[in-house]
């Protein structure tokens, strides 16, 4: 069996970034699940769909796209980084994401991403329903005015205008829509390990669990 990291949480926990970091650490191939989403909503918003048109499951289903080393997503072959980071696309993705027949369009294409040597996986239900038997899951998570904190300066750094206060406030949207949807909610798996990040550096984040994979991998080739 391909050996899968779960790395689970709300949007600015930092899962993204501590998910890229093992991943390179082990050597194993990375799934980025919210980019997903996001391509589906970027690819709704340029067919001029709303986020409840039945038109989205197919675009779920048959989405041309793909990830290079560096960390670009590609969609019908046009590099589409930038455009998929910005706070529209993300709110959008949300509520595409709460649609039951999205989940199911895309749930064997991320199942497909897990192969040799293994996989690390974020996202918010890798844990949960698309990998259920993942030897290590992890949750993590962080108050909303760090997340905000986080997500504004990404935002500055990358020319995008912004307002915390506003970015505080959808946060806090998006993560009651996120948990309150009836399938697939927002919420750390039984035998995850849940990490709040809050106060502490990305260094600590990853030795934390680092330690914890470690453990749980030996385990499972005890």
């Amino acid at each position: 069996m391909v050996p899968v990291i779960t790395i689970d949480g709300p949007s600015g926990s930092g899962k993204g970034t501590i998910a890229r970091r093992l991943a390179a650490r082990l050597g194993f191939g990375m799934l980025d699940s919210g980019a997903l989403y996001r391509l589906t909503a970027l690819a709704s918003q340029n067919a001029g769909l709303a986020p409840q048109a039945p038109e989205i499951v197919d675009i779920a289903r048959y989405l041309a796209c793909r990830f290079d080393e560096e960390g670009n997503v590609f969609l019908n072959d046009e590099n589409v980084s930038r455009e998929l980071r910005t706070e529209t696309t993300g709110a959008i993705a949300s509520q595409i994401a709460a649609r039951p027949e999205v989940r199911e369009a895309l749930l064997q294409r991320q199942r497909d991403f897990a192969k040799l040597p293994g996989l690390v996986a974020d996202g918010r239900d890798m844990g949960t329903v698309v990998f259920p038997e993942a030897p290590a899951k992890i949750f993590l998570d962080a108050s909303a005015e760090v997340r905000a904190d986080r997500r504004y300066k990404q935002l500055i750094e990358n020319g995008f205008d912004a307002s915390f206060t506003a970015l505080v406030e959808e946060i806090r949207q998006r993560d009651e829509r996120d948990r309150n949807r009836s399938v697939a909610p927002l919420k750390p798996a039984e035998d995850a390990l849940v990490v709040d990040s809050s106060d502490l550096s990305i260094d600590e984040v990853e030795a934390t669990l680092w330690r914890y994979i470690q453990d749980r991998l030996a385990d499972r080739d005890a």
